[in-house]
C-alpha cells in the first residue's frame, strides 16, 4: 500500500511540472513575447495534431513499420553478437572496442551515405534502425551474461550440464532485467531513427511529413509531429516495462 501512494505521488509531481509548463507555454504566447509562427501556443499544436491526424495517421504506418523491422533486425543481431562474445572470450576482447567504436560515429552522418548506397526505399533505413538500436541489447545481455553467479554455473555443470543448459538456464534468466533496459533504449531509439533515416529522404513517413511541414513554415504541424514521435516513444517503453515484468515474474516475487 504504501508502495502504491509513493507511486501515486510521483505522478502527480510529474503530471503537475507537465502542467505547469504548458500553462507558462501558453502564456508566453498569449502575451505574444514571442511569434507565433516562431513558437506556436500549445492550443494551435493541439489543433494542428487534429486537424491532421488522417494524414498523420498515414505516414505514422510507414514509420512504425521501419521502426519495428529494424528494431526486429537490431535485437536479433545484438542477441547474436553477445551470445558468440560471451561464448568466445578472444571474440569479446577483439570485437568489444570495435562495438563501442561505431556508436561514437553520428547516426546524421551515416543516414546520407545509406540513402545513397540503397535508395530511399525501406532498406537503408532498416539498416540505420539496427545500426542504432542493437548496441544497447548486445551491452545489456553481454554484461547479464557475466553477472551470472559462478556458483550457479559450478554446480549445475557439476550436475553435468552442458553449455546450451548452463545458457538457458542460468544466463539467459540472469541477463533478462539488463536485457530489456536494453530494449527500452532501442525501443526510442528505433522511433527517432526511422524519423532521421527518413529527413534524408523518402515516399512517407514521419520524417518526411516534418520536412514538408518545415519548407512550409508550419511550425504548429511540426510540433504537433514532435509531440506524437514522443508519445509513441513512451507507449513503446511502457510496453517494454509490460514485456519485463510478464517475462521475469521472480523479481516481483522477490520485491515482495
Amino acid at each position: 500500500m504504501k508502495k502504491r501512494f509513493q507511486s501515486i505521488t510521483n505522478k502527480i509531481w510529474t503530471f503537475s511540472a507537465v502542467g505547469l509548463l504548458l500553462v507558462l507555454w501558453q502564456a508566453v504566447c498569449s502575451l505574444g513575447l514571442v511569434d507565433s509562427f516562431m513558437l506556436p501556443s500549445p492550443v494551435q499544436v493541439i489543433k494542428a495534431l487534429i486537424a491532421e491526424a488522417p494524414a498523420l495517421a498515414e505516414h505514422c504506418t510507414v514509420t512504425l513499420s521501419e521502426a519495428g523491422a529494424g528494431l526486429f533486425c537490431g535485437v536479433a543481431t545484438g542477441f547474436i553478437i553477445a551470445v558468440i562474445m560471451d561464448r568466445f572470450e578472444p571474440l569479446y576482447k577483439a570485437f568489444y572496442p570495435i562495438i563501442v567504436l561505431t556508436q561514437t560515429v553520428p547516426t546524421v552522418a551515416i543516414a546520407p551515405l545509406l540513402v545513397l548506397w540503397f535508395g530511399y526505399e525501406m532498406m537503408p533505413k532498416i539498416i540505420l534502425i539496427t545500426l542504432t538500436t542493437f548496441f544497447p541489447i548486445a551491452v545489456g545481455l553481454l554484461d547479464g551474461f557475466r553477472s551470472t553467479d559462478p556458483d550457479s554455473v559450478n554446480l549445475l555443470r557439476a550436475m553435468g550440464a552442458g553449455n546450451g543448459q548452463v545458457f538457458f538456464h542460468i544466463k539467459l534468466p540472469a541477463s533478462l532485467p539488463r536485457f530489456f533496459s536494453g530494449l527500452k533504449i532501442s525501443a526510442s531509439y528505433a522511433v527517432v531513427g526511422a524519423v532521421i533515416a527518413e529527413w534524408l529522404g523518402g515516399f512517407g513517413g514521419l520524417g518526411v511529413y516534418m520536412t514538408r511541414v518545415r519548407k512550409a513554415y508550419a511550425f504548429d504541424k511540426m510540433f504537433a509531429v514532435i509531440i506524437l514521435i514522443s508519445v509513441i516513444s513512451l507507449i513503446l517503453m511502457k510496453l517494454v516495462d509490460f514485456l519485463h515484468k510478464k517475462s521475469t515474474p521472480w523479481e516481483r516475487s522477490q520485491k515482495e
